[in-house]
């Protein structure tokens, strides 16, 4: 045993693991005190009675203090006592304080049979000396397995104590070197122990030696009794005087395997300072009896003789758990409290762990070694720290208000913790605190992820957020300003007239306006309004700090004056004699108001028995009008039967009003004015009525409201032209409706496995019919417009992305085409693009499962007189199981894994054989892992890993549902390790290789830790497992029930009958349809064959006569306008609408023969008609002759063709190689500079890249210098006009003159300057040019480098321009001015700044004339006259032509033309001839 710090003695006695005994080498004083067994004290220093004679213990301290005394000698001064002396001298260093203490603990109430935390007073070192003795007997259960009881037996009266376990006895032998009985070694000697083997791991409670020995010292009598079955003896030996005297053993022979060890004492209570056991110490004894009972395993446990009920130590946590919801009742005055849910876990065979939720601040109640650690320790750090550190992940995810620290977690935990642990350590020998590090404990207890899933689950992530938003909630106020009052006070509210008053409670501020415009009626003066703000607290199920802290229920509260706990007789007490609650006529507003009385019922039931305390404010929810008539209805089919019994209905127009919005100012005036109608008060409470609303909102509830749920029918509505509204009606009428549309907006239809949303977003596509794609927020708002969703936008987008999605995990069968970025498996989907952004259409096999065929045997719904989606679509395969179902509704969730499409059908056709099915596994498109079955309604699943070699792994598949990114982050803290516990990550790094479809992680680690791996199973080592789970497959039943389908055979076995059925129907309406067509063509046959035959006279006749005829010949009669209303029309047809004018409203149903074309009297339209007519009547035939089964195989047999197209479709988006490996290339960024650089490209298009336009440079200035004689320009003398003699005045200039160049360009260029086309030319023919100034080949216009003075661009190669074609088109500079064509054709081609050339390459070859003028291309000529010749200007050209024959010839006004074109140059600014490109001249 261990014990406290001790006075520095000859001997250490501290609880240290490291320390020894320093009493060892003393051991023969030990046996010379107790060797005489007739006087065991006679070598003592001390006479032990004498201390009892009045003496006080501390004598000594108060001699010191003393001045009269003497001064004492170094020998008195300095004492020796012996082991027993130094015991009971100084009893703080072995049991602990023998002073009374007042502490709250807990104890057990033996009045009231529970667990109790409150104070007591009581002698921790009386205490230990019992609890050594109860700790020795548990102690035994460890070393002998086989025992099974222990009795507790505690004699208030005479002070007595006895402790009986049947475990192993004692031997009853005589211990070989100390040459006495082992008993008495072991219970009557100090320091003797069977723990002195620090190399044995031990798991009892025992340590140092004391123990048993210490309750031995401080008794007045202390016997031992054992049984020994291998020496077949029973022992018994009784210790006197605070062990002083030790009587002599008495042996006995024993039954045959008879084993036991009793150990009874008197304890000295005059050492303790007490007189008798009193109540608090008895009810601190009893309850670790009760201890025992619930941490000992398989030991019955009786105390006093009876046995004690409690047997697991669940049902020890229950104990407490019970005593807390007990109280907690009584503190709240009575009201009953939710019982807090207890997890328990068997975390290995060493330890027992349970949780609970505490009150706020944190509690533990722990054991280890069956030693009650009542302050706690390591062991409670360690289990409380993983779960603190699991719940901060979860936390985090839903918190947005003060952040949460684990320590804040842990003030909400109830932790129970029952522990074996190696070699345990305490802080002092009252054992109320284990030191032990958590590193020695011997165990690692890992929690389970399945009971940290429950833990999330409870309450305590409730009550974290709302602590953090309490804390937030109290930072936020030292900001605060004035509180504005939200509500318009009535005038009388709080006087005389105060039961005159009305408090209008209202669903939001919209609705406050409501009321307000409402108030210019009636006045303020009886009417108070109050907004709410979202929906009421359910208080039936809140905490009292929840309530207190709830600012709307507080301020009606005040607002209203209510006082708690008082029994209302009247009102007359109160602000305001009646309250009334204004809500929207939907869902919500249903819930408001149940939860208002809900408030009233729980605080206020008295109130509710009143008549005409609450009201209910109603809305019409369709109006209909004409003209200035008006009426209103409250309810659906109320309108619904106006519409039948009204002959006009269609001549009024209706208006459906979903809110208190929808109402004007002007209607809330007219509500007020008439508030009789809209006014219905509650009727008093009835007997049943409360137990109604309790099975509403009570959590207690649960399975009698989802019994309550299960009865609820189809067309179940509140009649609002009640006088008054009973509360049994508001709740099975009204409220219900709430729940039902939660649960059917969450839970799917067995039928098609569609929830409303995907229904409607079904309908809309085939309704569009939809071919190409459309834009996903184009979709979303046809579908408002047409499917009547009244939900957000953004969750309609998410219910299209997600039907659209087909990575692996999602959707088996995706009803749409994912075009775009529909999300992946990195993030689960979370990763979609911005409808915006994204198109979508129906893929194909959605018309292949949703048959066309069945679309008019569907049961269409109506909302706001429009018609909808159908009830549900009846697919040919259940869609419920290919895709799967994850809900959460009220009452009730859903979770239906998916299941492959090909099994389901293989069942589908056993089904039709009569065959017994077999069952189906889950399953998921693309994914590479394992699913196995584990037990009933449970499956494994496994991803893939592979050994690469000694220190790599592959991993190439993840658990379904276990996304990569989330992944990613686990092999994060893998490499990160644990740094609090300071434990290095056990693998080194990994590499990423995978893409949106595969996974592929290659992960590095040492061979050590790969070793280590591979033992504990790679799977798990890599987290590459999950479960999942069948047992909570629910759907809504083809009769609109809530239904819970035990296995996916059984949900099969629910769809087959009522599929095969529909396989009729569609048979017998096919049927129908095909005899109408056939009919109709036989008709028209035999009409067209009467008519031609001069049997029947249509001319000239009037249509009623025909009409007659033709019924007189038994022609039949299509009604026209009834079909077109059956498809859906609502607008009357023209037919329609002239049969309503005529006499015989039934004449126009022979339009379809009177109608026909003239042509139809002819051989070849009745022997088409007769063809028709016998090929209608072969598919009839033919139908008939197929049974349903026969229609059903035809469809699965398409249905599994497509499927087979789309699996090679998705496998080929996986880009896998021949071996199944997926391909990987491991490339280099490459840019458009490389395209054509590399050689073997694959590249499938012709895309070539441009260069970015040149930036326009600014002219060069003029060059003044004369140059070389052979450079010399001689103009042409006739081409000169006669009245520019300035221009022949030109000195001669240099080549490269840039003035000489423009002037002689100018005659040309200029034609139309100010004209856009040639401005464009010009900009275009300017960005062609590259830095160098020179022409730029493009993928389509090139031009050839200038060679010679004559120069066409030509898209062929191998083309060089002739000489003649440039003088062909010189002859154009001679063109007639009234040529306007071929001037504007001129005009608009700008010219291209060609680079000058040597002049011995100026001529082209002969041979290549032909091939020049027929190429299609554009012609660039630069061209310049003779040098013996003067010319006015040079020339340059661009034209653009098919063949030579194409370029103009002159008509010798070329003179006049130019002279034009130099007077419309002059007049151009001078800008805009500086941006003129430059040209040279060319002979």
């Amino acid at each position: 045993m261990s014990s406290s710090e001790g006075e520095n003695f000859d001997m250490d006695v501290s609880g240290s693991e490291s320390e020894d005994y320093a009493p060892v080498k003393k051991a023969p004083l030990k046996k010379t005190v107790f060797a005489d067994h007739d006087n065991n004290a006679e070598d003592s220093t001390m006479d032990v009675d004498s201390d009892e004679e009045g003496d006080d213990m501390r004598a000594s301290t108060s001699q010191t203090q003393n001045p009269e005394k003497k001064k004492k000698t170094a020998t008195e001064t300095y004492t020796k006592l012996s082991q027993l002396e130094h015991i009971l001298k100084r009893p703080d260093s072995y049991i602990g304080s023998v002073e009374t203490i007042t502490q709250t603990m807990w104890t057990y109430d033996a009045e009231t049979q529970r667990m109790v935390h409150r104070e007591v007073k009581y002698v921790p070192g009386f205490f230990k000396i019992v609890d050594e003795i109860l700790v020795n007997a548990a102690d035994n259960k460890v070393n002998d397995p086989t025992m099974d009881t222990m009795k507790v037996t505690i004699n208030v009266e005479e002070s007595t104590i006895s402790v009986y376990n049947n475990g192993r006895g004692i031997p009853i032998e005589i211990h070989e070197r100390e040459k006495i009985y082992v008993p008495e070694l072991i219970f009557g000697h100090l320091l003797s122990s069977s723990n002195y083997d620090d190399d044995e791991n031990k798991l009892t409670g025992g340590r140092n030696g004391y123990g048993a020995k210490l309750a031995n010292i401080y008794s007045h009598e202390f016997t031992v009794e054992t049984a020994d079955k291998n020496t077949q003896q029973k022992y018994k030996q009784t210790w006197t005087d605070n062990m002083s005297k030790c009587g002599k053993p008495k042996i006995t022979k024993g039954l045959k395997n008879e084993e036991f060890t009793r150990i009874t004492f008197k304890p000295d209570l005059k050492r303790f300072g007490m007189a008798r056991i009193d109540e608090d110490t008895a009810s601190l004894l009893r309850k670790r009896v009760y201890d025992m009972a619930g941490i000992t395993k398989d030991v019955k446990v009786y105390l006093n003789d009876e046995r004690l009920k409690i047997k697991t130590f669940k049902q020890y946590v229950e104990m407490y758990i019970n005593s807390a919801q007990a109280e907690a009742a009584e503190n709240s005055g009575g009201a009953a409290q939710p019982k807090p849910m207890i997890i328990h876990e068997q975390a290995g065979p060493r330890w027992e762990i349970a949780f609970a939720v505490s009150d706020g601040t944190f509690q533990q109640v722990s054991f280890a070694n069956s030693i009650a650690t009542t302050k706690g320790g390591t062991h409670v750090s360690y289990i409380a720290d993983q779960i603190a550190k699991n719940l901060v992940a979860a936390i985090s995810k839903k918190n947005k208000a003060a952040a949460v620290k684990p320590a804040q977690i842990k003030n909400h935990m109830w932790i129970f913790i029952n522990a074996l642990i190696v070699n345990p350590t305490f802080d002092s020998q009252t054992k109320e605190t284990l030191t032990l590090p958590s590193s020695k404990f011997g165990s690692k207890p890992v929690l389970s992820e399945d009971f940290m899933k429950k833990v999330i689950k409870s309450s305590i992530v409730d009550n974290v957020l709302n602590w953090a938003k309490y804390k937030a909630d109290q930072q936020i106020k030292r900001t605060d300003g004035t509180k504005r009052e939200r509500r318009v006070h009535a005038n009388n509210a709080g006087t005389k007239h105060a039961k005159d008053c009305t408090l209008i409670l209202t669903e939001g501020d919209s609705a406050k306006a409501l009321a307000v415009a409402g108030l210019g009626v009636v006045g303020r003066d009886n009417f108070g309004v109050f907004p709410l703000r979202g929906k009421l607290l359910n208080v039936r199920e809140a905490k009292h700090d929840q309530i207190m802290k709830n600012e709307e229920i507080q301020n009606i509260k005040k607002i209203m004056g209510l006082q708690h706990n008082k029994d209302y007789s009247n009102t007359s007490s109160l602000r305001y004699g009646k309250l009334m609650i204004m809500t929207d006529q939907d869902h919500d507003g249903s819930h408001i108001k149940g939860l208002l009385i809900n408030f009233l019922d729980h605080f206020y039931p008295s109130l509710l028995k009143l008549p005409d305390f609450l009201v209910e404010f109603v809305t019409p929810i369709v109006r209909v009008t004409k003209g200035k008539q008006k009426r209103n209805f409250f309810t659906l089919p109320e309108y619904e039967q106006w519409l039948e019994e009204t002959p006009d209905a269609k001549k009024w127009v209706s208006k459906y009003f979903k809110g208190l919005g929808t109402s004007t100012d002007a209607d809330a005036r007219d509500y007020f004015s008439h508030m009789e109608k809209h006014m219905i008060p509650f009727a008093p409470t009835q007997d049943g009525d409360r137990e109604l609303i309790e099975l509403a909102f009570s959590k207690k509830k649960a399975d009698d409201r989802k019994e309550w749920l299960r009865q609820f029918k189809q067309g179940t509505y509140l009649d609002h032209r009640l006088e008054e509204i009973p509360y049994s009606e508001f709740i099975n009428k009204e409220l219900i409706l709430f729940s039902m549309a939660d649960n059917i907006r969450s839970i799917p239809s067995v039928a098609d496995g569609l929830k409303p949303g995907q229904r409607k977003v079904i309908w809309a596509c085939f309704k569009r019919k939809l071919k190409s794609e459309i834009k996903v927020a184009q979709l979303v708002g046809y579908i408002s417009e047409h499917a009547a969703y009244h939900h957000g936008e953004a969750s309609l987008a998410a219910t299209i992305v997600n039907l659209a999605q087909d990575f692996v995990g999602s959707n088996n069968l995706n009803l749409l085409l994912p075009s775009g970025q529909y999300g992946t498996r990195d993030t689960g989907g979370k990763d979609h693009a911005a409808p915006r952004y994204i198109f979508t259409q129906p893929m194909p096999l959605a018309r292949v499962i949703c048959n066309p065929s069945d679309d008019n045997l569907l049961n269409a719904q109506k909302d706001d007189n429009s018609l909808i989606e159908p009830e549900f679509y009846m697919p040919i395969v259940p869609l419920v199981l290919i895709n799967g179902a994850v809900g959460i509704g009220t009452g009730w969730s859903t979770t239906i894994p998916c299941y492959n499409p090909a099994d389901i059908v293989a069942n589908i056709r056993r089904l039709m054989n009569g065959e017994e099915l077999v069952p189906m596994l889950p399953w998921w498109r693309g994914f590479k892992g394992e699913i196995k079955a584990s037990a009933k309604h449970k499956y494994d699943v496994f991803g893939v890993v592979k050994k690469l070699n000694d220190t790599t792994v592959e991993i190439t598949e993840l658990p379904i549902h276990k996304w990569t990114q989330n992944y990613k982050t686990e092999l994060e803290q893998m490499i990160a390790g644990d740094k609090e516990k300071e434990k290095e990550g056990v693998i080194k790094d990994y590499k990423e290789h995978h893409d949106n479809l595969n996974v592929h992680f290659i992960v590095t680690m040492s061979a050590k830790d790969l070793e280590k791996a591979e033992a504990q199973g790679l799977l798990e080592f890599f987290k590459l497992t999950s479960k999942i789970n069948t047992s909570n497959m629910i759907c809504f039943d083809f009769e609109g029930k809530i239904k819970k389908y035990d296995s996916p055979e059984e949900i099969l076995e629910d769809f087959y009958p009522v599929r095969l059925a529909y396989y009729q129907k569609r048979k017998d309406y096919l049927a129908n349809e095909i005899q109408t067509a056939f009919e109709k063509l036989t008709n028209q046959a035999r009409f067209v064959q009467m008519i031609i035959n001069k049997e029947l006279v249509v001319s000239n006749r009037k249509k009623a006569d025909i009409v007659a005829d033709l019924r007189r010949h038994k022609f039949r009669a299509f009604a026209k306008a009834a079909s077109a209303k059956a498809s859906g029309e609502t607008e009357p047809t023209e037919e329609a609408e002239e049969a309503e004018d005529d006499d015989d409203g039934s004449d126009a149903d022979f339009d379809y023969l009177l109608g026909m074309a003239i042509w139809s009297l002819t051989k070849e339209k009745i022997a088409r008609l007769n063809a028709q007519a016998t090929e209608k009547e072969s598919e009839l035939l033919a139908l008939l002759k197929k049974s349903p089964k026969d229609l059903w195989n035809t469809d699965l047999d398409l249905f599994l063709q497509e499927w087979e197209k789309s699996c090679v479709a998705f496998e080929e988006k996986a880009g896998k190689d021949a071996k199944g490996r997926v391909k990987r290339k491991q490339a280099v960024l490459r840019t458009r500079k490389s395209i054509g650089a590399r050689k073997g490209s694959d590249d499938d298009d012709e895309f070539k890249p441009i260069k970015a336009a040149a930036l326009k440079r600014k002219p060069a200035e003029p060059k003044k210098a004369a140059m070389g004689k052979d450079e010399d320009i001689a103009p042409k003398k006739e081409d000169a006009p006669p009245k520019r003699s300035v221009a022949q005045k030109k000195a001669v200039k240099d080549e490269d003159s840039d003035d000489d160049l423009e002037d002689a360009y100018a005659r040309v260029a200029a034609v139309k300057a100010k004209v856009a086309p040639v401005r464009k030319a010009r900009q275009k023919a300017e960005s062609d040019e590259d830095d160098d100034g020179e022409p730029k080949a493009g993928p389509l216009k090139r031009t050839a480098p200038a060679k010679g003075p004559i120069e066409l661009s030509s898209d062929e190669e191998g083309v060089a321009p002739s000489k003649p074609k440039a003088a062909a088109v010189n002859r154009m500079l001679d063109m007639d001015e009234d040529d306007d064509d071929d001037d504007d054709e001129f005009e608009e081609r700008a010219p291209v700044k060609a680079k000058a050339a040597p002049a011995k390459k100026a001529k082209a070859g002969p041979s290549k004339k032909r091939a020049a003028s027929e190429s299609e291309s554009e012609v660039e000529v630069v061209a310049r006259p003779p040098t013996k010749r003067r010319a006015a200007a040079s020339k340059a050209v661009v034209v653009e032509s098919d063949s030579e024959s194409d370029v103009p010839k002159t008509k010798g006004k070329g003179k006049a033309k130019r002279k034009s074109l130099e007077e419309d140059y002059e007049a151009e600014p001078a800008k805009k001839k500086q941006a003129r490109p430059k040209y040279v001249e060319i002979d």
